[in-house]
């Protein structure tokens, strides 16, 4: 029991790189720290990413779950540069395996169409906040960024990190040069999404 107090307690000021590196060792305790560390945040994300009519059809929390241990499982050559680099990961396996989920269920639901139900065809939350085409393109001005810009904005914005673990994150002197960072991303993001011009 104390040696798992102590393993716990050295774990949490360990980086990300760190943890994936004795993960993909065969270190449970790290793995399990992984999940502890991306589970909640992912689990916050992808449920505002559900259309409002397949929320009754998903349990998001399990699905996020069984994503995260099935990446973590395959993880053996994935090399990131930096700690934001494995959340974008973990970020992108969750959501295709949303969207993978999404199309079975629909074609589920189609074959199998109850007369008497009539689910809610109404936009995600995030839909609901910026509308559908914003949402898309904020996706695509996402993906032409780099690497790097990519996890400052889905780290602070769709992860809620604060600006220390961004820095941490990100390799940044400190949250300041962190804030900067974001702020510069934003910048370029904005400028995506206004040559988008769909």
């Amino acid at each position: 029991m104390a040696k798992r107090w102590l393993d716990d307690r050295t774990i949490s000021g360990e980086s990300s790189v760190s943890l994936l590196a004795r993960a993909q060792q065969g270190d449970g305790v790290a793995t399990e720290a992984l999940m502890a560390r991306y589970l909640a945040r992912l689990q916050r994300w992808a449920s505002g990413r559900v259309p409002s009519r397949a929320r009754p059809l998903l349990d998001t929390n399990d699905l996020v779950q069984d994503a995260l241990l099935g990446t973590f499982r395959q993880l053996g050559h994935f090399t990131p540069r930096h700690d934001g680099a494995l959340m974008a990961y973990l970020r992108e396996a969750v959501w295709n395996r949303l969207r993978m989920e999404l199309r079975r269920r629909r074609i589920e639901t189609d074959a199998a169409a109850d007369p008497d139900s009539h689910p809610d065809t109404g936009p995600s939350p995030l839909e609901q906040l910026v509308g559908r085409s914003q949402v898309e393109r904020y996706e695509r001005a996402l993906a032409a960024l780099d690497e790097d810009d990519r996890a400052a904005i889905g780290g602070r914005f769709e992860m809620s990190y604060s600006y220390a673990t961004i820095a941490r994150a990100l390799d940044r002197p400190s949250p300041d040069a962190a804030r900067k960072a974001v702020e510069r991303a934003v910048r370029r993001l904005a400028l995506a999404m206004d040559g988008d011009g769909t």
